[in-house]
């Protein structure tokens, strides 16, 4: 077909790299033959294009054609498929299924999806991210557009990676550094198909937002106080109504209506249009960054909708008198019906069923509409080739000097043999810590290689001939007990993601609270600040009952480890367990450094 002159070419077929060596030979030919011409596949279903009205679709589908809606990129033909078949009214303008993925991938369909204005949003069902420089740069495209883009990712656990192993040629990697991949270029991440489509819903009537502020109403004060719990567990604010809101809606209300936020406006208005319509005018007249009615209309086989139509009919009209983003959403994802939906969203009006996936939505958009402010200060991603060449394991003093170079605070301290130990603990004054150095040490404590407040010559020397058995040369240190808080930071290179840097809570605190975030590099000071705000031990460094840390001296410390890893092309690994965040300065205490030692 390249030979012919074709644009490109859907393969449908399975039996390539997803069925072993001789499949992936058959791949490679595949590519060979293709060119420069593009190709959806192999072992996919191909794409669905309701834009234009086209499918190169071997089966069944569910989807009708729009003028504007979301493009759908899907490593899943059945997942794909069952997106066409939903039932919640999102307008599908491109669906695209990668199987392989051989040749066209994510970003070169994303780069296509953004050409076109019509495409009001971009979900991406990912089983593995092959070329993560390629999906960092089109993501940062789209936040520089104004598009917003949803992830939907399988292979969080083991099992999970294993079966999108066995299922096409894509690889599972690190889902720690995939969340890092998509809070740094601004993707939305879900973790279920119906949040998948909610999500895409709400972005392809509304955009981002500026903010987390919702107003809702319900006549229903158990719906209110669900609305309240939900939303507080999603990070989004229900704000007191301004004082003019308050007051107009206790005048339409009456004084048996508590008016608060989340609003409960009782049955003394339902049914009645005029009065519905005044109270939802005020409810968008608070100008919250988004303002939801929950609304569930009953079984049409069984009963009659009307007072639940004129409460939609009052809120369109509210919404058109006012303007601001609205919601209209149903507790259980079948309480609105599709006629009722589909007006909604000819009105500009977000259908959302089920309220937990509303919230879900509405919090994305918060997030962003923040990446799309902060989008000029992100680079995208470069991610260089693994070093190769023998490994090697610096011992902690050189680990310490080459970090030290730097910028990264360390004790003062000195490398001695046995018999200087007592005269280098006594120039640097007690306590002291002495430790065994050798490169053939990565956990010293475990073998005994560590002793701590240590404030005499004797204590010293007998700590020396303790560790006679681990080396003869020992590290001798003027020890930093005034720490507010222990951090680990770590540094990995990663053969797709390139280097990422790890922040937790450190010392013995590591594995046994798990408390950590993770960072592409390079990462922005403000990156690095806003990590270490979201650990669950930042209180203590904020100073939870007692003085705070020096926080700018822990994202300054942070920082001389960012550029000594950006430095070191033959870095493989590196730990700073525990950086000291103390009142004045951050210091690192014990370091851990491998490398290839000649980068070829």
């Amino acid at each position: 077909m390249a030979e012919l002159g074709a644009g490109g070419a859907v393969c449908h077929a399975s039996g390539f790299a997803e069925h072993g060596p001789d499949g992936a030979e058959l791949q490679r030919c595949l590519v060979a033959a293709a060119g420069d011409m593009a190709l959806i596949g192999p072992n996919c279903i191909g794409g669905l294009d309701y834009l234009d009205g086209a499918a190169l679709w071997p089966d069944q589908h569910g989807g009708t054609r729009v003028d504007r809606g979301v493009g759908v990129i899907t490593q899943s033909g059945n997942i794909g498929q069952n997106i066409t078949m939903q039932r919640r009214s999102l307008p599908v303008a491109r669906l695209v299924t990668l199987g392989n993925a051989a040749l066209t991938g994510v970003a070169e369909l994303m780069e296509a999806m953004l050409a076109d204005p019509r495409i009001t949003a971009i979900g991406l069902h990912l089983e593995g991210i092959d070329d993560v420089a390629a999906l960092s740069r089109a993501a940062l495209r789209a936040l520089r557009r104004g598009v917003p883009v949803v992830v939907l990712k399988s292979g969080t656990s083991e099992l999970g990676a294993q079966a999108n192993l066995s299922h096409t040629s894509s690889l599972a990697g690190s889902d720690v550094l995939c969340d890092a991949l998509f809070r740094r270029t601004g993707m939305a991440r879900v973790h279920r198909v119906e949040t998948f489509v909610e999500v895409l819903k709400f972005l392809h009537v509304h955009g981002a937002l500026d903010g987390g502020a919702i107003a809702s109403a319900s006549c229903s004060g158990g719906e209110a106080a669900l609305v309240a719990d939900l939303a507080e567990r999603s990070g989004l604010e229900l704000p007191e109504f301004p004082a003019g809101t308050g007051a107009r809606l206790r005048d339409l209300l009456g004084e048996r209506v508590a008016v608060a936020n989340p609003l409960d406006y009782h049955t003394y208005i339902w049914g009645d249009l005029p009065a519905q319509t005044a109270c939802f005018t005020a409810l968008f007249g608070a100008g919250f960054d988004c303002h939801l009615l929950l609304v569930d209309f009953p079984r049409d086989d069984r009963c009659s909708a009307g007072p639940w139509s004129t409460a939609v009919d009052a809120f369109v009209a509210a919404q058109r008198s006012a303007g601001g983003a609205g919601c209209a959403v149903s507790a259980l994802p079948e309480g609105l019906p599709e006629p009722v939906r589909l007006r909604l969203l000819a009105e500009g009006i977000a259908p959302m069923q089920g309220l937990s996936d509303c919230l879900a939505a509405i919090r994305a958009a918060v997030r962003i509409g923040a990446a799309q402010r902060e989008v000029g200060s992100v680079r995208p991603l470069e991610v260089p080739a693994m070093p190769t060449g023998a490994a090697r394991q610096l011992d902690e003093a050189a680990g310490k000097r080459a970090l030290a170079g730097y910028g990264l605070a360390v004790p003062d301290g000195r490398v001695v043999d046995a018999d200087g130990a007592a005269a280098a603990a006594a120039a640097l004054g007690p306590p002291v810590v002495v430790k065994a150095v050798s490169a053939e040490l990565a956990h010293k404590s475990d073998a005994g290689g560590v002793r701590l407040g240590l404030t005499g010559a004797q204590q010293v020397t007998d700590a020396v001939a303790g560790m006679a058995a681990l080396g003869d040369r020992f590290l001798v240190e003027r020890m930093v007990d005034d720490a507010v808080a222990e951090l680990i930071v770590g540094v990995r290179r990663d053969p797709r993601f390139g280097l990422a840097l790890t922040v937790g809570a450190g010392g013995v605190l590591v594995e046994l609270v798990r408390d950590s975030a993770t960072l592409l590099l390079p990462a922005t000071r403000a990156e690095v600040l806003d990590a270490l705000r979201g650990l669950r031990i930042w209180p203590l460094l904020a100073g939870f009952r007692g003085p705070a840390a020096d926080v700018d001296a822990v994202v300054e410390a942070i920082a001389a480890i960012g550029r000594y890893a950006a430095a070191n092309a033959g870095l493989l690994e590196l730990d700073v367990n525990p950086l000291l965040a103390r009142t004045h300065g951050a210091v690192a205490v014990d370091v851990l450094v491998r490398e290839v030692e000649e980068v070829r």
